[in-house]
């Protein structure tokens, strides 16, 4: 039987009206990066905000891996758990693989204009059913790992949410 392997992936858009500790943490260390990076390709420029660097500097896409690092640590403190996303039982309960940071917006005169987002993807899982708005997930099992059938495995119960995706789906055998 085809089992459907998927990959989520959440997106968490932080700016000025973020309540969280953790988030607000990371736009102001996001912010202060962007204003000290965004000054390399600003000088000499009437261009303050992250939209007109990019629209008219050559290299600025590059903002967006110059202030990933002021962002890592805090990520880093999440021990692979992405933020936000809670099983049925009120659980964090869903790993990251990878991350994206991504400035969405800034500026370097107005930090209220300062947007972020990052996107976190989870290991693969196993996709199990869909009932009504909720994914019946469990972590993928290694190809090398014999599965005998009636074993059990642990599950998930997930409700789909504003920004999560499923980036990636592959069935196998």
């Amino acid at each position: 039987m085809q089992k459907p392997v998927i990959v989520l992936c959440y997106r968490k858009v932080i700016d000025n009206r973020s309540v969280k500790q953790w988030d607000k943490l990371v736009f102001d260390s996001t912010y202060l990066e962007f204003k000290i990076q965004a000054q390399n390709f600003s000088q000499g420029t009437a261009y303050t905000s992250y939209a007109e660097l990019m629209r008219n500097v050559a290299n600025a896409r590059r903002l967006n891996g110059m202030v990933t690092p002021s962002a890592t640590g805090y990520i880093q403190q999440l021990g692979s758990i992405m933020p936000d996303i809670l099983n049925n039982v009120g659980r964090r309960f869903l790993t990251f693989s990878r991350f994206q940071f991504e400035i969405i917006n800034s500026d370097i005169n107005d930090k209220d204009k300062h947007q972020v987002a990052v996107n976190f993807y989870s290991a693969p899982l196993i996709w199990h059913d869909t009932i009504d708005s909720y994914l019946l997930i469990s972590d993928h099992l290694p190809e090398n790992q014999p599965s005998a059938e009636g074993d059990t495995i642990t599950t998930n119960l997930m409700q789909l949410q504003p920004y999560v995706n499923i980036s990636s789906l592959q069935y196998l055998d």
